[in-house]
């Protein structure tokens, strides 16, 4: 065989192997894709820096990763105030109240760890991220995101909750 035959096959069994539902994390836009892996950055950065650092670089990243941590929960929120936004364009009742409602919640919920003690913090954030999760999985299934959704969040979630739960085990 070819190597020119040999690659369209490598390529047309990969193609096979691509989840006819779009859920495989390669349907993934690529801006998501991109960005969200991007934004993952700033966990392993700091938390690297708080874990391996000297003891003035991690009190210096600490609050950084605090302030991230709580923008990106505030943000992942917002991904549900704009599903709300394009389901009740046209649709009265209680299930916009419950989108509308839910989306509001991990930003309240990321404010509240401003209010916890400083050993609490980053335990409490990990244990949001990982309750979004839980709910986007949740609504992922009942078709309320894009398919391709539940394969975005997972790799991206786990890192953050392996970033935001090693600082937190290290504050205690």
């Amino acid at each position: 065989m070819s190597h020119e035959a040999n690659s369209r096959t490598m390529s047309q069994t990969t193609q096979a192997k691509a989840p006819a539902d779009g859920r495989g994390i390669q349907n993934v836009r690529k801006p998501a894709l991109v960005l969200g892996f991007a934004g993952l950055i700033p966990f392993v950065g700091l938390s690297g820096a708080i874990v391996l650092g000297s003891d003035d670089l991690a009190s210096g990243a600490r609050p950084v990763l605090l302030g991230y941590a709580i923008a990106i929960l505030s943000f992942m929120g917002g991904v549900h105030w704009g599903l709300a936004m394009a389901y009740a364009s046209d649709k009265p009742g209680s299930e916009v109240w419950r989108r509308y409602g839910i989306s509001v919640l991990p930003a309240l919920a990321a404010v509240a760890a401003l209010l916890l003690a400083p050993q609490l913090q980053f335990a409490w954030l990990t244990v949001c991220f990982a309750a979004l999760l839980a709910y986007d999985l949740k609504v992922s299934a009942q078709g309320e995101t894009a398919a391709w959704y539940p394969a975005l969040r997972w790799p991206l979630t786990i890192v953050v909750c392996f970033c935001l739960g090693v600082v937190s085990l290290l504050q205690n």
